[in-house]
């Protein structure tokens, strides 16, 4: 029996036992919502009858919190980062997943599947560049740092995270040292040292948008970038680049609220969210990679390749380390905002 009959029967039997008439559903909203609805939200409604009611956040673990605590839950399944659904799991603020009815853990990313969450995409830091303004395509972090072969303004992230990391990417430290060293009181100060020979060429982003407008208009050489907003610069028709040596990952998931009345259901809705045809609508849609590993035979490979997720492209990625910014993070981001401030 092939996976897609397994699959139409698994969906058949959980629909006859998650009879909830309505979940509802809350994303980050924007351009992810929107596609949420065309690869997820209409097609389950569809198959099982359950209508789904999409709602939006930004991201704020507090509205979650104070529903789990006053048992007023009214959210199904919410979209939260990595670093929310380690914190998330560990307070108490998500249900327990049973992964065996979201799939084989062999399908999926290192990292999709946990106690708490399911991942629904990849998403990444990556370097980007105008080609149409520079000759010379830079090839990492180290070319970042480089302004007399690559002369003009650049743009990072404002913030901690992910902006030490790519300093010391930049410094030569390898991916697989990059958490010892923050560790240190020593490696944060090789971070910021690294950061100062830039300081004065840096014109901080803060909104996802604008990496993209900076290159547009010319204001930047180099930017560093979330994939999703290349890709779609790249459908536009923008001769913009991704170089993905140094690039940093990390997964977006879907949790349940803690208390959920819905929770049969709302794994049935997660479950049928991963899978690689869904996926495939979804990344093709948003640019960002797919959790599930089989997706990537359904896409058109010239859109595959231009993916997070490509093999070629993932091997020359890091991990984020979300354990790290969750102990480390506030320290961290408070050093940040001092040191840009000056």
């Amino acid at each position: 029996m092939n996976t897609h009959v397994i699959s139409a029967l698994l969906l058949s039997t959980a629909a006859s036992i998650a009879t909830a008439n309505e979940i509802t559903v809350v994303s980050f909203g924007g351009a992810g919502k929107d596609v949420q609805t065309t690869a997820f939200y209409k097609p389950f409604e569809k198959i099982t009858g359950n209508k789904i009611l999409a709602g939006e956040y930004n991201g704020e673990m507090g509205r979650i919190k104070v529903m789990v605590d006053t048992q007023s839950v009214n959210w199904d399944v919410v979209q939260v980062g990595g670093a929310e659904l380690k914190t998330g799991c560990e307070e108490g603020l998500f249900e327990q997943l049973d992964t065996a009815k979201i799939g084989q853990p062999g399908d999926f990313m290192p990292g999709t599947l946990s106690d708490c969450g399911a991942g629904v995409l990849v998403w990444s830091t990556a370097m980007a560049y105008n080609a149409d303004k520079l000759t010379t395509a830079p090839t990492g972090w180290a070319d970042f740092w480089d302004t007399q072969k690559f002369p003009g303004k650049r743009s990072l992230h404002k913030g901690a995270k992910y902006t030490l990391e790519i300093a010391l990417m930049a410094d030569g430290v390898p991916y697989t040292d990059i958490y010892t060293v923050l560790s240190s009181k020593e490696g944060v100060d090789r971070a910021f040292r690294k950061l100062d020979q830039i300081k004065g060429n840096l014109q901080w982003w803060e909104a996802g948008a604008q990496p993209m407008q900076f290159l547009a208009s010319g204001d930047v050489t180099m930017t560093s970038a979330f994939n999703g907003r290349v890709f779609a610069a790249q459908a536009a028709g923008t001769n913009v680049h991704a170089i993905w040596q140094g690039s940093i990952y990390d997964i977006d998931s879907w949790a349940i609220p803690k208390g959920s009345k819905n929770k049969a259901a709302a794994e049935q809705f997660i479950a049928f969210s991963l899978r690689p045809e869904q996926q495939k609508v979804h990344t093709e849609k948003l640019g960002y990679g797919s959790t599930n590993l089989r997706t990537e035979s359904l896409l058109d490979p010239a859109v595959a390749e231009r993916l997070n997720t490509s093999p070629d492209n993932l091997k020359q990625a890091m991990p984020i380390d979300n354990s790290f910014w969750v102990d480390h993070g506030e320290e961290l981001e408070q050093r940040f905002n001092a040191w840009a401030a000056k």
